[in-house]
């Protein structure tokens, strides 16, 4: 781990938590958490792209917590939320991931490079992935874009990818909290959540889906700051952000409290 790691809390609880593709150090979100009783701890965990991001690098992170914690818990989101589900796939000692608007799929790099290449490497080798479909184009005029429909296009044009590029959330041994909003505008997250869902069920495994319709991309923890605007359409609203924030709440602090049995199948669209 090349960049400095933003660290506060000191609960039994240690929680990773990483940022999407805007790159910040979540350090908001990780004073929150620590609030609440745990430890967190952020850090920028690409450099300039993500593109080719080694799975292995995560494994300092996790090791500084592990060895001040009782408890492991991995927060994502978006392309964080991506990672936070390979590395519950990858690590059994991770007691839960949590995984807000993200992906259950491995997608390409961000990177305008050609040919595409995957977004993960595991063991020097790049995961399977879903390339992004370079024939879309977005609305003319739209500004800011709105990607949701890129990343439709893609899964469909290359549907024959998919299958091999699926992340192994069969694998995840911890528990699995999955948040999306019904309205995010930049990728289906909550179509994409729900395949999770269904693939961790036909295994006998138990999930957490909280969602809401009216939220986007974003998600807003009660004590949050408002972030600033984004660049792209995340779809949603502040009220119903916040909203999604509240409902799941409630499952974070059950994670920081860890319970005696394991969790259910929960669908809080509702």
């Amino acid at each position: 781990m090349s960049a400095e790691l933003f660290l506060v809390g000191d609960g039994p609880t240690g929680v990773l938590v990483l940022s999407g593709s805007s790159g910040r150090v979540e350090e908001d979100r990780c004073r929150v958490l620590a609030a609440a009783g745990a430890t967190a701890a952020s850090y920028r965990w690409f450099g300039a792209e993500i593109d080719l991001v080694p799975l292995e690098s995560f494994d300092d992170a996790l090791l500084t917590l592990h060895e001040r914690c009782d408890r492991l818990v991995v927060m994502g989101t978006s392309r964080g939320a991506e990672a936070a589900l390979l590395l519950g796939a990858r690590h059994p000692e991770i007691d839960a991931v949590v995984s807000v608007s993200g992906s259950g799929v491995v997608w390409a790099g961000l990177s305008s490079d050609r040919p595409q290449r995957s977004a993960w490497t595991s063991g020097g080798s790049p995961l399977p992935f879903v390339p992004y479909d370079d024939s879309w184009e977005p609305e003319p005029g739209a500004d800011p874009l709105e990607l949701v429909g890129m990343y439709e296009q893609s899964l469909a044009s290359y549907a024959d990818r998919v299958p091999a590029a699926r992340i192994p959330v069969e694998r995840i041994a911890g528990e699995v909290v999955l948040v999306a909003g019904g309205d995010d505008r930049l990728w289906p997250g909550l179509d994409l959540a729900e395949g999770v869902v269904r693939r961790r069920e036909a295994a006998g495994l138990a999930t957490t889906l909280v969602s809401h319709p009216e939220a986007g991309h974003r998600l807003l923890l009660p004590g949050e700051q408002v972030p600033p605007p984004p660049r792209l359409v995340h779809g949603g609203t502040s009220e119903a952000d916040a909203e999604l924030g509240r409902r799941v709440w409630p499952e974070l602090l059950r994670l920081l409290a860890p319970p005696g049995a394991g969790s259910k199948t929960v669908d809080r669209s509702r």
